[in-house]
């Protein structure tokens, strides 16, 4: 197993584990659609590359801003 998986801090970092898990699927699919690894592959597989580039801080995850109209209507 990942080392990095057994410390929260990696999640944490990530603001939870849907958010952590929501980008380690995205970029396991990036990598079996053909996209180059930004670590060194090393035997590992794309779980294991998708992890340790998020533990690098080489991807990250980025939310769509909100609409000004959503806003308004919270109001």
């Amino acid at each position: 197993m990942i080392e990095a998986l057994k410390d929260d801090k990696v999640v944490n970092a990530m603001g939870g584990r849907f958010k952590f898990t929501a980008l380690v699927q995205h970029r396991i699919r990036e990598l079996m659609d053909g996209a180059r690894p930004l670590v060194e592959r090393a035997g590992r597989n794309d779980f294991e590359i998708a992890v340790q580039e998020i533990v690098e801080g080489k991807i990250s995850l980025e939310l769509a801003p909100e609409e000004d109209g959503d806003a308004d209507e919270a109001k």
